[in-house]
Order: C-alpha cells, then sequence, then structure tokens
C-alpha cells in the first residue's frame, strides 16, 4: 500500500537545509539530477541567452517550500521564490492555521483570457457597433482559424463583447473583447496572435484601422475563488484569547475597506505570496499583480482582496476572489529547468489547478500577516530574518550569524554599525 505522504511538517523551518531537500525529495519523487538543480541552480547559458535581450548573467533568488497547504483536500508543498523576508513564514503558518477545519477550499469561476480590439475616429460609431454585433459569428470563425491547434484541444474563441464609450481626451471608442480559452497556456502570446489575425476583418467590418490590438491583464473571466476558516482554538497564543485574536482582524478588515492606504498594503501582502509562486513556476507575476490591483479597483473604489468576517459560532471565515492568469505551459515554464522541478513538487494537473493553489496561497498569507499585524505587530517575525541579514553583511559567518542577530534583537539595536561593533569585539 502506498504511504500517504502530508504537506503538515511541524517543525520544517528548523532543520537543516539537506534534510528539508530530502523531505522535498521524498514527497515530490525527485531524481537526484532535480535535486542538483535545485541546490546548485543550474541554468543553461543557451536557454538563459535566448530567454530575454542583452543577457550578461544571472541573478539568483532563495527558492523556498512552504509547507502546511491542504487544499480541496489535497496535500501540497508550495515552491516560493522570494527575497522578502517572513514571506514563507507567514504563507506556512497560515496554511496550518486552516488545517483544522478541513484546509482550503478553491473553486474556478472560469478560464478565459480577454483579447482587446479598440477602434477610434469613427464616423458613426453607433452603427459600427451594431455591424460588429451582426457579423459576430463570421468573426468568431476567423478567429478561431488563427490557432487551430487550440481548437483541437478543446480551447479557442468563446464569445464576443462589444462596448462604445465616450470621454473628452479619447472622442468615441468602440471595444471589442474576444474571450477565449487558452487551456493550460498562460495564453498572452496566443491571444495577441488571435487579436492580431482578427483585425482586419473588423477593420473591414467597420471602414477604420484599429489602434489598439492586446491582451488585457484584467482578467476578470478566469477568476478564482477560494475560502477558508480559523477556528479560536487554533488563533489563542500567549497574551490573547481566540476571540481577541478574531475581533483585531475584523477590526483590521474594516480599515481595509475604507482606508484605501491600508488596503493597498494589505494586499501587497497578499500579491508577496501570489507572486512568489508564480516566479517559481516561471509565470509572469507582473501581469498577475495588475490583474489583482486591476479587479480590486473594479468598483471605483480600491478595496482589500481578501475579506475576513466573523461567523456565529465565532469563528473566522475567509474569502477571496480574484483574476488569476497562468500556465503550465508555453513562455519559459517548460525551458527553465527549475520551473519544470517546481510543477513536479506541486503535482498539479492543470493551470486552473495551478491558480487554485496561487490563491490559497495569497488567502493564507494575508491570514499569516494580519494575525502578526494585530497582535506582536508585523516587525516581530520580520526583524528575526533582517537581524540575520544585517549580521551577515556586518561579516558575520557560521554560528556568530546567531550570535550577532540575537544580541542585536535583545538590545532592539538592528544597525550594521552594532553589527560590526559586536563582532570586533567578539561579543
Amino acid at each position: 500500500m502506498k504511504r500517504k505522504k502530508s504537506s503538515r511538517i511541524p517543525g520544517f523551518f528548523k532543520l537543516s537545509r539537506k534534510k528539508k531537500i530530502e523531505i522535498v525529495k521524498d514527497f515530490a519523487d525527485l531524481t537526484d539530477k532535480e535535486v542538483k538543480i535545485i541546490e546548485k541552480g543550474i541554468f543553461d547559458s543557451e536557454i538563459r541567452d535566448r530567454m530575454v535581450e542583452n543577457v550578461i548573467g544571472t541573478f539568483p533568488l532563495p527558492y523556498s517550500i512552504a509547507v502546511n497547504f491542504l487544499i480541496n483536500k489535497k496535500e501540497y508543498l508550495v515552491p516560493m521564490v522570494t527575497e522578502e523576508s517572513s514571506v514563507v513564514a507567514a504563507a506556512c503558518y497560515g496554511a496550518r492555521l486552516t488545517r483544522e477545519r478541513g484546509g482550503i477550499s478553491a473553486e474556478n469561476l472560469g478560464n478565459l483570457m480577454i483579447g482587446q480590439i479598440y477602434v477610434v475616429d469613427l464616423k458613426n460609431p453607433k452603427r459600427a457597433k451594431l455591424r460588429i454585433l451582426k457579423n459576430k459569428k463570421e468573426i468568431l470563425k476567423i478567429a478561431n482559424q488563427q490557432k487551430p491547434d487550440l481548437v483541437k484541444i478543446g480551447g479557442g474563441v468563446r464569445g464576443l463583447e462589444v462596448k462604445l464609450f465616450k470621454s473628452q481626451k479619447t472622442g468615441s471608442v468602440l471595444r471589442i473583447h474576444l474571450l477565449i480559452d487558452t487551456r493550460d497556456a498562460m495564453g498572452a502570446n496566443t491571444v495577441n496572435t488571435i487579436i492580431e489575425g482578427t483585425a482586419p476583418l473588423i477593420e473591414k467590418i467597420v471602414g477604420r484601422e484599429a489602434l489598439l490590438k492586446i491582451v488585457s491583464n484584467l482578467a476578470e473571466e478566469r477568476l478564482v475563488k477560494v475560502k477558508a476558516m480559523v477556528t479560536k482554538k487554533v488563533l489563542t497564543m500567549k497574551g490573547f484569547s481566540g476571540k481577541e485574536v478574531i475581533q483585531r482582524i475584523v477590526k483590521a478588515q474594516a480599515i481595509a475597506d475604507v482606508d484605501i492606504y491600508r488596503a493597498v498594503t494589505n494586499n501587497k501582502g497578499i500579491l508577496n505570496g501570489m507572486g512568489a509562486v508564480a516566479l517559481a513556476t516561471g509565470n509572469d507575476w507582473r501581469a498577475l499583480e495588475a490583474g489583482a490591483h486591476g479587479f480590486a479597483a473594479k468598483s471605483g473604489r480600491y478595496l482589500p482582496l481578501a475579506r475576513w468576517r466573523k461567523n456565529k459560532q465565532g469563528d473566522l471565515v475567509g474569502e477571496m476572489t480574484v483574476p488569476i492568469t497562468i500556465g503550465i505551459l508555453g513562455g519559459i515554464i517548460k525551458i527553465h529547468p527549475i520551473s519544470k522541478i517546481s510543477l513536479k513538487i506541486l503535482k498539479i494537473k492543470s493551470a486552473q489547478e495551478l491558480a487554485q493553489v496561487i490563491a490559497s496561497v495569497g488567502l493564507v498569507q494575508n491570514l499569516g500577516a494580519l494575525r502578526a499585524l494585530v497582535v506582536e505587530g508585523i516587525q516581530s517575525g520580520h526583524m528575526r530574518l533582517h537581524a540575520k541579514n544585517i549580521a551577515m553583511e556586518a561579516g558575520a559567518k557560521g554560528k556568530m550569524i546567531e550570535r550577532v542577530a540575537n544580541k542585536m534583537l535583545r538590545e532592539k539595536r538592528i544597525e550594521s554599525g552594532r553589527a560590526k561593533e559586536i563582532l570586533e569585539k567578539n561579543i
């Protein structure tokens, strides 16, 4: 009988790097070669030089594993790439808090990307809109002819939307949206190919050249909804009852609802987690973040992406709906050796499943950050890691890193100059 593997690994952060790698290797059935790639960061120069222009080297970032994730009853170890202290720790902690009530539930609300064609300076914009709608069937036919292989695997153009708007700066603008199922690809290049190939027909119909033909990163047709419950019991900690912690988190939520300055910082924390997973899997984290911020402001007010409330039983419930534009095919995903390993560690079967994981990380990242923020303050855990960085910057090595960092923390003087003094005096 095959042993069931769990992502709940108490004390994972205390283990040596070697032991952590052994655990991940066993969980994901990694080969020795794949382990070596993770450890050494091997990156073939030929691949690197084809990815982007003017390459002269590489810029390594820490590659971490977040534990404790239970999503739709499935165990996950989640690769994360980030340089920011406390991000991975917050994700692990937040994920652990959700396990008592079954972990995180996630569902995809769509898988369509949006391709846009903009036509301006039309003599009769209303007539142009009607002509587009009248020729909808032909437009969709031509659009799907641009990517026949996509249609063969079940994807393709699913719909067409037309909107006419006007402003003093733009005059009348006709916007045509093509809604495209890109299957397991993020799909930006696919969408742009379809849009550019379809534009000549649009231009012929309206009698005017299109000004813009481009994918939209506000992927409101590619939403993921995640939800988790956290009990009062698991939120109880020294000096604070679970009830009090929940009250504080709900109050912090209320502040973010009415104050954009807090809402932006709140959402940045969510994207700390989401972006780190996107980067680890070779996805475009900038598109992910742009879409999330746009979605947060879609109502006309910038709002927090995640919502936390207290239920009738007094426990904490969190929900988030967010656009996720990612893939497991295309781009550098199957070229970059570590992004391929990341997908193997995740054991995912589709881009939609990866989107669920990314949204789940964002939700629990927010939970971990909020819990820290409303109780001991955000700097407590963050500064422990920051102190080690300052110690290394001052020249500390080996066991001295911990000694210097701990002394600065006790003194509440986490400064480069103080780290150097401690090293010089060897105290």
